[in-house]
């Protein structure tokens, strides 16, 4: 049974997790909630096995969060600091499962603290962030499994698939590379083993719950999957090869490239390379499916891993410190403009200058400001005529802010044809009186299904963020065409 060389780096690589978690969370209550945040608060009031867009588990952990740590920015992205920082370490892990020494696994901690995709993820409570820790994960146990020939990993294999289908379904992309590559290249043997049921079973029981209801529910997922594809899927495949240097570092391609390699073809590492071989079948398929370019970026933080022994290696083969200085100078230039990219570390009004690369940052900006013109107009609709009118947002971001600021102003109950709204609440066929739309952009086919529009006012986020709400129009409709009954299947949206 192979054994990885040296101890792990235990107190370093805790150390750069802890300067991570602090950094996020001296960051975290800058700018505002993103609009997924908001959407979580709600469904957090809503906890179900499942929703129209996604399994239970982040909502349940936004919950949670904001139930402990207070119902703020800083307090919903608790547990997504401690996600990110955990990311940290199992990534140092791997390292040590490809024999890196304390050097090796203190690099490896180091460059995926400052990667950008790292430091973006763990600064929001979002599906992505835990979806990261779980991947890295599950990488850790494939390669346990695959180093040792151990087939008892299966289960604990299958236990952090199961969990990680509770949270994001996309898990089961890099399970099916990494199931292409062993085929390909062995070790076959890990897979005649009836551990391997097991395994499945265990995944299988964990994500049951959710299973069924999607099941139940006519699959609304795969709805909601099959619009990115058609909306996005063109943008995501061109942009596909530069976000993925983008969105980790471009200081860091060499080190990852020095990965695959090392996977490839060192002759201690064989019983490695379905690992190497698993990026670009995942890579493959993304492209095939139109998916985001940032899924197939946690089997590049194992490359990482991967690529840090060949790294030190390198810088101790030079009798000068010239290549101890590029390494330096590349992790700086990582950590700062990861920062600046990723984090909340500029004013609101200079955000226009991250937007283009992340537009993460827009997305944090601008809500209350939303909800305050939307209550402006809500409140010059005369007084006698409100118990009977409708406040109807046109997607779930607008839905959750006004939800969440719009009582102290007096709104009422939002209500949205978007995601899962749609199935929380649908307007009373009493509330026969004035229609208030919030529409990012005016449709008139939109409009069709209410008489005698017009906009009466418009947001304006107070910076000039050129975010995705900036401009949205508020308009003021008498009332519907038909009964909310009959109106609502037709308002309902998926993406």
């Amino acid at each position: 049974m192979n054994r990885p060389g040296v101890g792990f780096a235990t107190r370093p690589v805790a150390g750069i997790a802890v300067a991570l978690a602090v950094v996020l969370t001296a960051l975290s209550g800058r700018y505002g909630f993103h609009r997924d945040e908001l959407y979580f608060l709600v469904a957090g009031d809503h906890l179900a096995w499942g929703y129209v867009d996604q399994p239970p588990l982040t909502p349940l952990l936004v919950h949670l969060s904001s139930s402990i740590f207070g119902e703020t920015p800083m307090g919903i992205r608790v547990i997504s600091t401690l996600s990110s920082a955990l990311t940290v370490v199992v990534v140092a892990l791997i390292a040590r499962e490809f024999n890196a020494t304390r050097r090796a696994q203190i690099l490896a901690g180091l460059c995926t603290a400052v990667s950008g995709f790292v430091m973006g993820v763990g600064h929001l409570a979002s599906t992505a962030t835990y979806d990261l820790l779980a991947w890295v994960t599950i990488a850790l146990l494939a390669i346990k499994l695959l180093r040792t020939n151990n087939p008892r990993w299966w289960v604990a294999l299958g236990l952090a698939a199961g969990i990680a289908l509770e949270n994001k379904y996309l898990v089961v992309l890099p399970l099916g590379a990494l199931l292409i590559a062993v085929l390909i290249t062995g070790p076959r043997s890990v897979l005649r083993t009836w551990w391997l049921p097991a395994g499945l079973a265990v995944a299988a029981l964990i994500a049951a719950p959710n299973l069924i209801w999607q099941a139940t529910h006519d699959w609304p997922q795969l709805t909601v999957a099959g619009g990115i594809s058609e909306d996005d899927g063109t943008e995501n495949r061109i942009m596909f090869i530069p976000l993925q240097i983008l969105q980790l570092s471009p200081f860091l391609v060499p080190i990852w490239i020095a990965g695959f390699l090392n996977l490839w073809r060192s002759p201690t590492l064989r019983w490695a390379r379905p690992i190497a071989l698993a990026y670009p079948i995942l890579c493959v398929v993304v492209l095939a499916l139109g998916g985001k370019p940032y899924y197939a970026l946690p089997l590049l933080l194992v490359l990482i891993a991967a690529g840090c022994q060949p790294t030190i290696n390198w810088l101790t083969t030079a009798r000068t410190s010239a290549r101890r200085t590029v390494l330096a100078i590349g992790l700086t230039l990582t950590a700062l403009t990861s920062a600046l990219f990723t984090l909340p570390v500029l004013p609101a009004s200079a955000v226009n200058f991250v937007i283009p690369v992340n537009a993460e940052q827009g997305e944090q900006i601008g809500w209350p400001e939303l909800t305050t013109a939307v209550a402006k107009a809500w409140h010059e609709i005369p007084e006698d005529q409100r118990a009977r009118a409708v406040l109807f947002a046109g997607n779930y971001g607008e839905a959750g802010a006004l939800a969440k600021y719009g009582p102290a102003l007096g709104l009422p109950h939002p209500y949205s044809g978007h995601m899962s709204f749609a199935d929380w609440s649908r307007p009373s066929d009493m509330q026969d009186g004035p229609v208030l739309l919030v529409e990012q952009e005016r449709n008139p086919a939109y409009e069709r299904n209410f008489t005698n529009c017009a906009q009466v006012g418009e947001v304006d986020n107070g910076v000039g963020a050129d975010n995705e709400e900036q401009g949205t129009a508020v308009v003021l409709c008498a009332a519907t065409n038909a009964p909310w009954s009959q109106l609502w299947p037709s308002l309902r949206r998926y993406y």
